[in-house]
């Protein structure tokens, strides 16, 4: 096991090197190593076809349970390739290409552009303050797909670079997505693991969140702010730009999109209660807006970002070699071992390898092997559970924000914006990412030491 072991974290560090480095195509370099991983680490090392089996995840897909868990099954997967993501992702993005036919996202950039006098500054920080308050009550994935694609729609018809108001999006909302039990698939497993509701999250992740985000929109303001400055200074004659009416080319399609993505927000919020899952939400959404474009159902498919898709079954793939070897349960171990039985000191410890943990692997699997470790914590240093369960929440859900890799919605808001002409390197995005979840961290250390220790 050992050598496998070995094998297992040489493959991640490949894998990550190589997408820093930028110079393959990142589903190529994520696909590569998953099978790798499948071939050395589970065929190889460890003989075990079912390795590959639980990792491939296959299975799950023909199970009552992927497509609807009652109201308080816990319907994510913990282990291997989260199927249910990759569908749901997909669907989302058949969703975001439908609107963005009909003419949806550039009415809105149109509008909010108007409402605001076209100035960039005042849309940077409505952005910002948008993303994190939808991320409270949809999935930060879909958050991000939409509002990226109208940021990349407003900056091409203001002629602005939109990749400082996206990489503030893409932290905002996985700032947001932290507030609420439905924001971020972490939360998810957390809250239906040990029972919690919507409103115990809100009232304390959702206490840290606020403060943070205060703090970030002064962050990201104060980082960018000789290019909104420059940009804001640019003369625009405002007579000559277009009334948002004009954006919609198809009356008929524009309303049907708009209630295709209202289902879509309905859903989402309630699907905790309903027992619908994720997978169901996003396959139902992505069929009904094929059924609705018609003709254009096939251009509508050719469209969807595959490249994505792929990069995050490969990156399942080799984060299922951690989760099989036991790196990620070895990982958990040495925090009992380390802690003792001070409180600050489990606090800091959970809060910090959650944080840079969550930065370079998934924060789904890490999140559901943390849990058990987190009762047995409970139980033997007296620490509250709660107390835990909210570190635990807020250290995988930012930690994830400070790399590209970080969440879910990192990787889709980047993909989106490549997709569009402006490319977000790994250096252009820690640069201001970094820091501000360093800040975010440590305000978090710190309302949780005044209200839990």
């Amino acid at each position: 096991m050992l050598l496998a072991q070995i094998l297992a974290v040489a493959i991640f560090l490949i894998m990550f090197i190589f997408i820093v480095m930028d110079k393959i195509e990142r589903h190529y370099v994520t696909i590569g190593c998953g099978f790798m991983t499948l071939v050395l680490v589970f065929g190889i090392c460890m003989h075990s076809m079912e390795a590959v089996m639980t990792t491939l995840n296959v299975k799950s897909i023909f199970t009552l349970s992927f497509w609807y868990t009652g109201a308080s099954a816990a319907e994510e997967s913990s282990s291997g390739v989260n199927w249910a993501t990759i569908l749901f992702i997909a669907g989302m993005m058949v969703m975001v290409e439908g609107m963005a036919k009909a003419g949806f996202f550039r009415w809105l950039c149109m509008l909010l552009a108007k409402a605001v006098h076209y100035k960039p500054i005042p849309l940077f920080l409505v952005f910002m303050v948008m993303s994190a308050v939808l991320s409270m009550f949809i999935d930060s994935i879909t958050v991000i797909l939409f509002l990226a694609a109208v940021t990349i729609e407003l900056a091409k018809l203001l002629k602005f670079d939109p990749i400082p108001m996206i990489i503030s999006e893409i932290f905002c909302a996985n700032l947001g997505g932290s507030a609420t039990m439905c924001g971020d698939p972490p939360n998810i497993i957390i809250g239906t693991s040990l029972g919690y509701t919507f409103f115990d999250f809100l009232n304390n992740t959702g206490l840290i969140a606020g403060i943070s985000l205060v703090v970030m929109i002064l962050y990201f303001f104060l980082v960018y702010r000789k290019e909104l400055i420059t940009e804001e200074g640019m003369a625009m004659d405002t007579s000559k730009m277009p009334e948002p009416r004009s954006a919609i080319v198809n009356k008929k399609d524009f309303i049907i999109s708009s209630i295709i993505f209202g289902v879509a927000v309905i859903l989402l919020i309630t699907h905790a209660s309903t027992g619908f899952t994720v997978a169901l939400i996003g396959a139902l959404i992505g069929i009904v807006t094929l059924l609705a474009a018609g003709k254009e159902a096939l251009r509508l498919l050719k469209k969807v970002d595959y490249k994505t898709l792929l990069f995050f079954i490969g990156l399942f793939i080799v984060v299922g070699g951690l989760e099989e070897t036991g790196v990620l349960e070895l990982i958990a171990e040495g925090i009992k071992k380390i802690s003792g039985g001070d409180i600050r000191l489990v606090v800091i410890i959970i809060i910090v390898v959650s944080a840079v943990a969550s930065a370079f692997i998934d924060n789904i699997p890490f999140a559901a092997t943390m849990i058990p470790v987190i009762k047995a914590l409970s139980v033997e240093t007296g620490v509250p559970l709660n107390t835990l369960a909210w570190t635990l929440s807020i250290g995988t859900d930012i930690g994830g924000s400070a790399t590209p890799i970080g969440a879910s919605a990192n990787v889709v808001g980047t993909s989106v914006s490549a997709k569009n002409g402006y490319p977000i390197s790994w250096g252009k995005y820690c640069k201001t990412a970094a820091p501000a979840t360093v800040i975010v961290i440590v305000i978090s250390i710190l309302v949780i030491f005044a209200r839990y220790c």
